[in-house]
């Protein structure tokens, strides 16, 4: 017997279960310094007091800063270089992780900030209900939560399980050997709903090798996607979009 797919043996350096799941002791450069502009135009108004909550290099903050001079930004990130690169941007830092951290030890009172972000972390934490329960307090009357979330229904990881029986941990992207959940838009909807927030918006961001496929048929009534063996047929308009989307980026409020 033969394997037609022989696994991996780590010759070609370390694996990311080696490297990437010391969280606390990570390089500043595991993280993209960079601005998730999806993330940004979902907050609506001109925030003034502001928790990201795994802020990682303080890229995201040091915009909102910029561009809203009068914001304060509080920041919460595990990893020990990331958050002092932080440090050097938002007015604070927490260093602990979501799960962890105790709102109230660090003075965080309860109607504090019109808005929290949480871009890119609920998938980290073993319990995101109980983690969205939690932070929900911390939000002033009318506040909002900002939160990105990888699609889990994406066309190129849907063909590579449905095909190739792969589904490959990787050092980032939709199968960061970090993530802990994965989800669907309706399964981010109930998330939501479940830990008592109203789901106001999202948008889309779309993974990079899908664009064209997405631009292509985005005007069809009904698209058949070829993914190899694998064929999506009579997908509707919002199907496609979600199979070719990389992230969500969700705004809710807490209901009354």
């Amino acid at each position: 017997m033969t394997d037609s797919h022989p696994i991996d043996d780590g010759s070609r350096g370390g694996f990311p279960w080696q490297t990437l799941l010391d969280v606390e002791k990570q390089e500043a450069g595991r993280y993209p310094d960079v601005v998730n502009t999806t993330v940004f135009e979902a907050i609506d108004g001109a925030p003034r007091r502001v928790l990201e909550l795994g802020c990682a290099g303080g890229a995201l903050g040091a915009e909102l800063k910029r561009r809203f001079p009068q914001a304060s930004v509080v920041g919460v990130e595990p990893a020990e270089a990331a958050a002092d690169l932080a440090a050097t941007r938002l007015d604070r830092v927490i260093r602990a992780r979501l799960e962890e951290i105790d709102y109230a030890a660090e003075g965080l009172a309860p109607g504090t900030f019109d808005t929290i972000i949480a871009a890119d972390v609920l998938e980290h934490v073993f319990n995101p209900w109980q983690a969205l329960v939690r932070m929900k307090p911390l939000l002033a009357p009318g506040g909002q939560l900002v939160a990105s979330i990888p699609n889990v229904r994406n066309a190129l990881l849907v063909a590579a399980l449905a095909v190739n029986g792969r589904w490959e941990y990787r050092d980032r992207g939709l199968l960061d050997i970090t993530h802990l959940r994965f989800f669907t838009l309706e399964e981010i909807r109930r998330l939501f709903a479940q830990t008592g927030y109203r789901f106001e918006a999202h948008a889309a961001r779309l993974s990079p090798p899908l664009k064209g496929v997405y631009e292509k048929n985005r005007d069809k009534a009904r698209v058949t996607l070829q993914l190899g063996r694998l064929t999506l047929a009579d997908l509707t308009p919002p199907e496609l979009l979600e199979l070719c989307t990389e992230q969500f980026c969700v705004r809710a409020r807490p209901l009354p």
